[in-house]
């Protein structure tokens, strides 16, 4: 877009409250540059519902800023008719910090992938999440490195055999969900790039939530490891292999909603209702949980290990924004201090001519 961000911090508010914002479409938020995604990727299904979420939201296109770092993925920002910033390998979610923390008016999204979020940026991404900036990160978890032509990553499986890794992978997988569950995240969903409908409304619960919203999506490479999610994405298993979290509700699945997990003791064991066993015997799902163990339990429920694997909304809770408290901070240094000037500061204190 050609329009320049307004400097200021401050939204207008006389303007805000009386120019009616125009009715846009996902359409309207589709660039002119040709989408450069191999055929079949799961990235198109999410760009896709992004546009079509976006308008819901009743933000101009002017108010939103998409930042990536290398992969993939991180072609996003060229696809959206927004602001946005391809920037380096890694590092969006610091390039995100320092743009909400002085532009609090812009909704903020982060576009990564498991490699980029996962290895060279696992830094910059755990501390953006427990650092709770308002901002959105969605994480495309392909368990593959795609751009680069189908090395393993952070998140590939034991023994996967990639060009990389010829005898299979001994590296230990991360778990992207554990990880934000794990800096207490106030947000943390997943869904799956096939699932539109659940994607979409994952999307949309993510941008309206006060905080970092960290959501994983289940995105399939065709190319470089095809089928990776097949146990969630195939119609004849899914239904067994996938257990959709609702809020005070009992975990609950199966192609005849038949079964379900309970406790027994501290583990988690899957069992048949109906023999013996009620729903009120099961485990019931609590996103508002303050405490954040219940929702770390639901994370390590993995496909491979005997158990439907959860999408949605594994956590929602409110705490202070770092944004926020960053610039009270800045309010009252300048009650006390003045509004300050930089070349003041730097001739201030400690200095010395060299001559």
């Amino acid at each position: 877009m050609s329009d320049d961000i307004d400097s200021s911090n401050s939204i207008d508010s006389s303007n805000s409250m009386t120019a009616e914002l125009p009715v846009l479409t996902a359409a309207d938020f589709a660039s002119d540059q040709d989408v450069r995604w191999c055929p079949g990727c799961g990235d198109y299904s999410i760009l896709a519902q992004m546009k079509k979420m976006l308008p819901s939201l009743g933000v101009p296109r002017e108010k939103i800023v998409f930042i990536s770092g290398i992969g993939c993925s991180s072609r996003f920002p060229y696809y959206m008719n927004t602001y946005g910033i391809h920037s380096i390998h890694g590092r969006a979610p610091a390039i995100a910090t320092g743009l909400k923390t002085v532009r609090s008016d812009l909704k903020v999204w982060v576009i990564t992938g498991d490699g980029d979020g996962l290895s060279i940026g696992g830094n910059h991404l755990m501390h953006a999440i427990r650092r709770n900036l308002d901002i959105n990160i969605v994480m495309f978890n392909n368990r593959i490195y795609g751009l680069t032509k189908g090395q393993y990553s952070p998140t590939s499986p034991l023994g996967k055999v990639t060009k990389s890794t010829p005898a299979g992978s001994v590296d230990n997988p991360l778990h992207p969900l554990s990880i934000a569950i794990g800096c207490e995240g106030t947000f943390v969903a997943r869904s799956i790039d096939v699932n539109i409908k659940h994607l979409g409304m994952v999307l949309k619960r993510a941008a309206e939530h006060r905080g970092t919203a960290f959501v994983e999506v289940y995105q399939n490479c065709n190319v470089f490891n095809d089928g990776a999610f097949s146990h969630a994405t195939d119609r004849a298993v899914k239904a067994d292999n996938v257990i959709e979290l609702e809020h005070g509700k009992p975990l609950i699945f199966g192609k005849n909603r038949d079964k379900g997990i309970r406790l027994n003791g501290m583990d988690p064991e899957v069992v048949q209702l109906g023999k013996g066993v009620s729903e009120d015997d099961l485990l019931f799902h609590d996103e508002k949980s303050v405490e954040p163990s219940l929702a770390y339990f639901l994370t390590r429920l993995r496909h491979g290990d005997g158990f439907p694997e959860p999408i949605g909304v594994f956590r929602c809770v409110d705490r202070p924004l770092y944004d926020d408290e960053v610039n009270k901070q800045v309010e009252v240094a300048r009650e006390k201090q003045g509004p300050g000037e930089l070349q003041t500061l730097f001739n201030s204190g400690d200095t010395w001519t060299v001559t």
